[in-house]
C-alpha cells in the first residue's frame, strides 16, 4: 500500500493520510444534509408529491455517490481529492430544472446520466481537456462566482432571512422568528469557526446549531442516534424510466444536459488543479494523471444518477485535508469509508432543518465568490460578459441563464475590441447554442 501510493516519495504516512481524509470528510459532511434538503425541495410548500424526491433515498444516494467517486479518485487518480454531489449543480437540478421548469426529477436524473456518459467519452478521447481549455479563464471564474451568489441567495431564502416583497421583489424577513434567529446564530457561529481556521468548521457549525435548536425546541430531538439505512428503492434506477418517455427528448432537456456539462467542466477542473497545486503535486505546471482524475468524476456522476442524486464532482473542501497533511489517494479512501459509515447515522441527520444548512450555503458561497478577484476587471470586454454571467444567476434564479448571457456577450465584446484571434472556435459554437436558448426556449 505504501509503495502504491508512494508514501516515502511524497513524505507522508498512514497517520497523516488518515487525519487528512478525516479532515476532508468533516469539511464536506454538510452535503449529507444539504443535498437531500435541496433535491427534495424541502423548503418549498404546496409542491406536488410527484416533483419531490424521497429524502431518505437521496441521503443514501449522496453518501454512495461520494464513496464511489472518492474510491475511484483514490485508487486511479491517487489524489487526496474527495468527490460528492456538487453544490450549485444540485441547486440547478432542484430549483431551475424541477421547480421552475416543472421537469420530473426522473428526467433531471436522466440529464445527469447522459452528461456523465458524455464526460466519460470526452475524457477517454482527450477532448474534455481541450474543451475545458477553450473556455476563457475569466468566464470560468465568473461562473464559479455566480453560482456562489446563487446558492447563498437560496440559503438566505430557505431560512426566511430574505423573503418576497411585492414592492421591491425581495426584502428582509421577520428576524424575530425562532427558525430565522437560529439560522442567523448558525451563520455567526460558522463564520467564527472558519475564520479561526478550525478544520471542519462548517460541519461543526451545523452540529452546534442543531443542538442549540433542540435545546430551544426549534428542532425535533431524534429518537435514536444509529438506525437502519433508509431504502434506496424510491430513486435507484429511476433514471432509466425517463428514457422511455417521449417528453424527455426536447430542446429544453438538451440545454439542461449542456448546462450540467459546462458547470461540471469548470468546477471539477478548477478544483483538481487547485488542490493538486496546494499539495505540491503539479509538475512543470501540468497535472500528472489528469485523465484518470477526470475519469473518476465521470464514473461517479453516472453511478450517482443511477443511485438518485445530482452531478457528482470534486470538492474544494479537499484542500482542508491537504492542509492537514494528506498527499495521496489513500486519504480519499479514508473519506470514502467515512461516507459509507455515515449511512447508519441517518436518524440524527434527518432532523436537520433549512435553518441549520443555511450557514453551509453561505460559507460555500463566500468561498466560490472569491473567484471574483481572479477576473480581469480592467478590460471592459472581459468585465461585461463576466458581470452578466455573475449577476444573471441569482436575479433570474437560473445558472443556465447566467452562463448563456456571458457566453453570448463574450465573442461580441471581444470582436468589437479587435481581439477576434483570441476567441476559440468552440466559443462561437457556444454563442449559437445559447442564442438559440434565448430565442427558442425562454
Amino acid at each position: 500500500m505504501k509503495k502504491y501510493f508512494r508514501f516515502e516519495e511524497l513524505g507522508t504516512n498512514y497517520r497523516q493520510e488518515f487525519l487528512g481524509g478525516l479532515t476532508t470528510f468533516l469539511a464536506m459532511a454538510y452535503i449529507l444534509v444539504v443535498n437531500p434538503i435541496t433535491l427534495t425541495l424541502a423548503n418549498v410548500k404546496d409542491l406536488p408529491d410527484a416533483l419531490r424526491m424521497d429524502y431518505g433515498a437521496v441521503f443514501v444516494a449522496t453518501a454512495l455517490a461520494a464513496a464511489v467517486g472518492s474510491i475511484i479518485m483514490g485508487l486511479l487518480g491517487k489524489y487526496p481529492l474527495a468527490l460528492a454531489p456538487g453544490m450549485g449543480l444540485n441547486a440547478f437540478f432542484a430549483y431551475t430544472v424541477v421547480l421552475v421548469g416543472g421537469v420530473p426529477w426522473q428526467h433531471a436524473l436522466g440529464a445527469v446520466f447522459i452528461s456523465g456518459v458524455f464526460f466519460l467519452l470526452l475524457t477517454i478521447s482527450g477532448l474534455r481537456e481541450k474543451i475545458i481549455n477553450a473556455i476563457p479563464i475569466d468566464l470560468k471564474h465568473a461562473v464559479a462566482a455566480g453560482i456562489g451568489l446563487f446558492i447563498t441567495f437560496i440559503g438566505l431564502q430557505n431560512a426566511k432571512i430574505i423573503v418576497n416583497n411585492d414592492a421591491t421583489l425581495v426584502g428582509i424577513g421577520d428576524l424575530t422568528k425562532s427558525s430565522t434567529l437560529l439560522a442567523i446564530f448558525g451563520i455567526l457561529l460558522t463564520v467564527i469557526l472558519v475564520t479561526k481556521g478550525i478544520n471542519g468548521g462548517v460541519f461543526f457549525g451545523m452540529v452546534i446549531t442543531t443542538i442549540v435548536g433542540m435545546i430551544f425546541g426549534i428542532i425535533d430531538v431524534p429518537n435514536k442516534v444509529v438506525g437502519a439505512v433508509p431504502s434506496l428503492e424510491p430513486t435507484f434506477g429511476a433514471v432509466f424510466t425517463s428514457f422511455g418517455d417521449s417528453s424527455f427528448y426536447t430542446k429544453d432537456m438538451l440545454l439542461i444536459i449542456l448546462t450540467f456539462l459546462f458547470v461540471d467542466f469548470f468546477d471539477n477542473a478548477g478544483t483538481l488543479v487547485a488542490v493538486a497545486n496546494q499539495a505540491g503535486l503539479m509538475k512543470d505546471n501540468k497535472l500528472p494523471r489528469a485523465g484518470k482524475a477526470l475519469f473518476a468524476d465521470s464514473i461517479a456522476s453516472i453511478f450517482g444518477s443511477i443511485f438518485g442524486t445530482s452531478t457528482t464532482t470534486s470538492y474544494i473542501e479537499s484542500s482542508a485535508g491537504v492542509a492537514a497533511g494528506a498527499r495521496t489517494g489513500f486519504a480519499a479512501l479514508v473519506t470514502a469509508g467515512l461516507f459509507i459509515l455515515s449511512l447508519f447515522f441517518f436518524p440524527i441527520l434527518e432532523v436537520v432543518t433549512p435553518a441549520v444548512t443555511t450557514p453551509a450555503l453561505v460559507i460555500v458561497g463566500v468561498l466560490m465568490v472569491s473567484s471574483l478577484g481572479k477576473i480581469d476587471w480592467t478590460r471592459f470586454e472581459i468585465a461585461v460578459p463576466a458581470f452578466l454571467t455573475i449577476i444573471a444567476m441569482p436575479l433570474t434564479y437560473s445558472i443556465a441563464t447566467g452562463i448563456a448571457a456571458g457566453f453570448i456577450f463574450y465573442p461580441i465584446t471581444m470582436i468589437l475590441k479587435g481581439r477576434i484571434k483570441e476567441i476559440h472556435p468552440i466559443m462561437y459554437v457556444m454563442f449559437v447554442v445559447f442564442l438559440g436558448y434565448f430565442i427558442f426556449l425562454e
